[in-house]
C-alpha cells in the first residue's frame, strides 16, 4: 500500500507526498500537463524541443545541472504525446535545492538567441539519427499518419517533419512555454524520505509565489471511427521486411484498458508469450515480434510488429500472426496463459512500487488521470480481467475495418 496526502497551492499547483523513512533520499517529480497533442499540426515538436530547453538555464540559474550534481541529486524528463516529465532524486537533507531548482525554472526559462539555437540543434540531430538515418526508424511516423487522420496523435513527440523544428523560432518556443508551463498545468510529486509538513512548508516556500497563467483551452478533435481496412506498403533499403499492424482501443480509463494490456502481454510476454513460441521459436516466421497498447490519454492503439525471415512472404506471416490473434478466443486455451501474466504483472508491480522515482512518477500520472490511488488498484483491476472479457475485446477490436498495415518491404530481397 502506497500512502500519500496532497494539497493544493493557491495558485493550482497539485502536491502529493508519500513518505517512506526506509530510504536517506527524495525523489521529485513534475509533471506538465502538455504534450505533442497540444501543438499546431503545422509546427510539431515543440513540447519535446521544449523539455531539451529546460536544461538550458533558466532566468536566474545559468546552468542546472551543476547545482544539481553538488548536492548530490541526479536527474531527466521525458516528453509524450501527453505529458511533459521531470524528475529528480538526491539526499533528503539537500531537497530544497530541487525546490530552488524546478521553481526558478518554472518561472521563466534562458529564452537566449545562443540557448535556443544550440538546443535545436541538438534536436534536429536526434531526429535524424532516430528517425531519418536509422532502419525502420521513420516506421512509426507512417503508421501513425496511416492509423490517425485528425487527431494529434497521428504525428510523434519529436515532430510530424524534421522540417517542423527547423522552421521553428525562438518566439513560438516562448508563446508554448507560457501558455502550458505553469503551476495551475502541473503536479508536483514528493516520495522517500520528507515528512508532509516540510513538503508544505517548501512548496509555499519556493512555488507559492509563482502567479498562475492563463492555459491554452484544449479543444482536440476526436478521431473518427475507422470503417475500412488501411494499407500501405513501402520498399526501403533495410536487412529484411517488416510488417506493423495497429489497432483503435480506448482511452487510459476505460473499461477494457486492463483487459487489452492482458491481451498484449499473452501475445509478447518474452520468450513464453505466444508470439514468440508459436512464430519466432515455432514456425520461425519471424526473427522478432513484439505487441504492447500505447496507453495513451485519448483512444490510442494497440500494435503489433515484427521483422521476418529472410525469404518469408509477408502474407504468409500476417496470416499466420492473425491465426495467433484469433486463438485467443478459446476460452479453454487462455486459463493457464492468463494466471502465468497475471501473477508476472503483479510482481512486477509490487517490485517497481519499491522505487521512490517510479512511485512518484506514477503518483503524478494517476493524478492526472482523476485517480491517484490507481496506484493501490491497478493490480485488483488487472486480476478481475477474466476470459468472456478477454473473448470479447479481441471479437470487438481486432477486426479488419479497425486495423491499418504497414509493410515495411525490402529491397535487398522482395524484389
Amino acid at each position: 500500500m502506497v500512502n500519500y496526502k496532497r494539497f493544493t497551492l493557491d495558485n493550482g499547483l497539485r502536491v502529493l507526498v508519500h513518505e517512506d523513512k526506509s530510504t536517506p533520499l527524495v525523489a521529485m517529480n513534475i509533471l506538465y500537463d502538455v504534450g505533442s497533442k497540444d501543438e499546431d499540426p503545422s509546427a510539431t515538436g515543440l513540447a519535446h524541443l521544449l523539455e531539451h530547453h529546460m536544461y538550458g538555464g533558466s532566468l536566474n540559474i545559468p546552468e542546472y545541472d551543476k547545482p544539481l550534481q553538488l548536492a548530490g541529486g541526479e536527474n531527466n524528463a521525458y516528453t509524450s504525446n501527453d505529458i511533459t516529465n521531470y524528475y529528480l532524486t538526491m539526499p533528503s537533507e539537500n531537497i530544497e535545492t530541487g525546490f530552488w531548482l524546478e521553481s526558478d525554472r518554472m518561472i521563466e526559462l534562458d529564452f537566449s538567441q545562443k540557448n535556443f539555437d544550440t538546443q535545436k540543434n541538438v534536436v534536429i540531430e536526434e531526429f535524424k539519427q532516430r528517425y531519418l538515418n536509422k532502419p525502420y526508424g521513420d516506421a512509426m511516423l507512417m503508421l501513425r499518419s496511416l492509423a490517425y487522420k485528425v487527431h494529434p496523435y497521428r504525428w510523434p513527440t519529436i515532430g510530424m517533419d524534421i522540417s517542423h523544428i527547423e522552421n521553428t523560432d525562438l518566439e513560438q518556443v516562448k508563446r508554448f512555454f507560457f501558455s502550458y508551463y505553469a503551476p495551475n498545468n502541473a503536479i508536483l510529486t514528493l516520495t522517500g524520505n520528507i515528512t508532509y509538513d516540510l513538503a508544505y512548508r517548501l512548496s509555499q516556500k519556493w512555488f507559492g509565489p509563482i502567479d498562475k497563467r492563463h492555459i491554452l483551452c484544449r479543444n482536440l478533435p476526436s478521431e473518427p471511427a475507422q470503417n475500412e481496412e488501411r494499407v500501405q506498403t513501402i520498399e526501403k533499403d533495410v536487412p529484411v521486411t517488416a510488417l506493423y499492424k495497429a489497432w483503435h482501443i480506448g482511452s487510459r480509463n476505460s473499461p477494457d484498458y486492463y483487459t487489452l494490456d492482458l491481451i498484449t502481454d499473452i501475445l509478447s510476454g518474452g520468450e513464453s508469450g505466444r508470439l514468440y513460441n508459436k512464430l519466432v521459436r515455432g514456425k520461425k516466421l519471424f526473427s522478432k515480434i513484439n505487441a504492447y497498447i500505447t496507453s495513451d490519454i485519448d483512444p490510442g492503439l494497440l500494435i503489433v510488429h515484427g521483422k521476418l525471415m529472410k525469404g518469408i512472404k509477408k502474407e504468409h506471416a500476417e496470416d499466420s500472426l492473425n491465426e495467433v490473434i484469433k486463438s485467443l478466443q478459446n476460452p479453454s486455451g487462455i486459463k493457464n496463459d492468463m494466471k502465468k501474466v497475471k501473477n508476472k504483472f503483479e510482481s512486477s508491480t509490487v517490485f517497481s512500487n519499491t522505487s521512490i522515482l517510479n512511485k512518484a512518477n506514477n503518483l503524478s500520472f494517476n493524478e492526472l488521470l482523476g485517480n491517484p490511488n490507481l496506484i493501490n488498484q491497478e493490480v485488483n483491476l488487472y486480476r478481475k480481467v477474466n476470459p468472456d472479457m478477454v473473448i470479447e475485446a479481441c471479437r470487438r477490436y481486432f477486426i479488419p475495418s479497425n486495423c491499418s498495415t504497414l509493410y515495411y518491404k525490402s529491397t535487398r530481397i522482395d524484389k
